[in-house]
């Protein structure tokens, strides 16, 4: 008998908790994406959080936490070989990534994939290095408006960007543009994670902001998740924010798109007012994406600040049979050197209105206790050669 009618996995995108054991592998001696935004800012104002028992886990000067917290909640180790986006949140989900995804971090790509690009999409590449999504703009976005060139960056991820001003490159011609960089990013040589579409406005330096058009396409995963066995047996999963993108929509009914993190918060409150069962799946993106790569801590604390107040008009709205996860896939230390993720842990926060008080669980060794458990949570198994481990009983 399913303990939960409904389950809420929300991911603070890239808000680690402090470096893996391995971290010096990925030159990631010493992040600690939240420590060090604490330590940066001063003292958070994240009453919710705080109560659920964030600082019980991850103390930080002057605060230790509550006495009695009111969330059940761990540290959680990654078991793949990576930091990405893709990888912690396909191991979330029961599957674990050996080989990391191809990066061009230090050489762009390589001249034969720009040539073929060049051919299939009819325009000039510019840019094809790794460079800030808000910066490459400043540099290049005049060059492309003026003369219907084509801006393909990548970054410290496994990604294949390219940018296309709304007005001037066409939104649909961009994605189309994205489809065959997708289609030319299969071969084994050139495979990165996602393709991502980054469309922009504005005419000029200091004017140019990226909208929330963007699409990614990702690989398909490699095998079955937790969200196919869901989705298989009737439930529903609903994905919230960039998901969808994410697992290529295997195993999910119902996707909606985020215009900011706040948007997808409010997004998951309504949520709330559906008669729904299964599993509400949200990535918050802002986090990652506007303060961890552009490495600022104060951007990333405030942003916290305004998750804190939603998580409290979630806690509030929720039914006595719903539980909600707060979970992270990576680390993007925004004090650490350069603009790559960060090779952390993560945290497990969960909380109930039927949970008779928090307390610290175990520290897991992989992110996959988080679809184990939801599957478990309806009496269900994992697919064969999938990881992790049910926790359900512990929350």
């Amino acid at each position: 008998m399913k303990k939960y009618k409904r389950i809420f996995v929300v991911v603070l995108d890239s808000l680690g908790i402090g470096a893996m054991p391995d971290a010096e592998r990925f030159g990631d001696v010493n992040t600690d994406t939240f420590g060090h935004i604490v330590k940066s800012y001063g003292k958070l104002n994240i009453p919710n959080l705080k109560k659920l028992g964030m600082f019980n886990l991850h103390p930080v000067e002057g605060d230790n936490g509550v006495e009695k917290p009111l969330g059940r909640f761990c540290r959680m180790e990654e078991m793949s070989n990576g930091k990405d986006t893709m990888t912690g949140h396909w191991e979330m989900m029961g599957l674990r990534i050996e080989k990391p995804f191809q990066t061009f971090t230090d050489t762009g790509f390589p001249k034969e994939l720009i040539d073929e690009l060049e051919k299939r999409c009819g325009k000039r590449v510019i840019g094809n290095k790794s460079a800030s999504g808000t910066e490459i703009l400043e540099e290049l976005a005049e060059e492309e408006i003026n003369t219907g060139a084509m801006i393909v960056y990548t970054s410290a991820d496994s990604v294949l960007q390219i940018c296309g001003n709304e007005e001037t490159f066409d939104l649909q011609n961009l994605y189309r543009c994205c489809e065959i960089a997708r289609e030319l990013t299969m071969k084994d040589e050139w495979k990165v994670g996602r393709v991502i579409a980054r469309p922009y406005l504005g005419k000029k330096k200091g004017e140019f902001k990226r909208t929330s058009n963007r699409h990614d396409y990702a690989l398909k995963p490699f095998g079955r998740t937790a969200l196919n066995v869901l989705k298989d047996n009737g439930l529903d999963v609903i994905s919230i924010g960039k998901i969808n993108d994410i697992f290529v929509g295997e195993g999910i009914t119902k996707a909606y798109h985020s215009d900011s993190s706040v948007h997808g918060m409010e997004q998951t409150i309504d949520m709330l007012n559906e008669d729904f069962t299964g599993l509400c799946f949200t990535n918050l993106v802002d986090f990652d994406a506007l303060w961890g790569h552009r490495r600022d801590p104060v951007g990333y604390a405030k942003e916290i600040e305004k998750f804190d107040i939603k998580l409290g008009e979630f806690m509030e709205k929720m039914n006595d049979d719903d539980l909600i996860i707060l979970t992270a896939d990576h680390g993007n230390d925004p004090t650490h050197s350069g603009t790559d993720h960060t090779r952390e842990a993560v945290f497990f926060m969960s909380y109930s209105k039927k949970f008779d008080g928090g307390k610290l669980l175990d520290t897991t060794n992989t992110f996959a206790v988080i679809g184990a458990s939801i599957v478990d949570n309806f009496d269900l198994e994992m697919p064969e050669n999938t990881i992790g481990y049910s926790i359900l009983d512990s929350i």
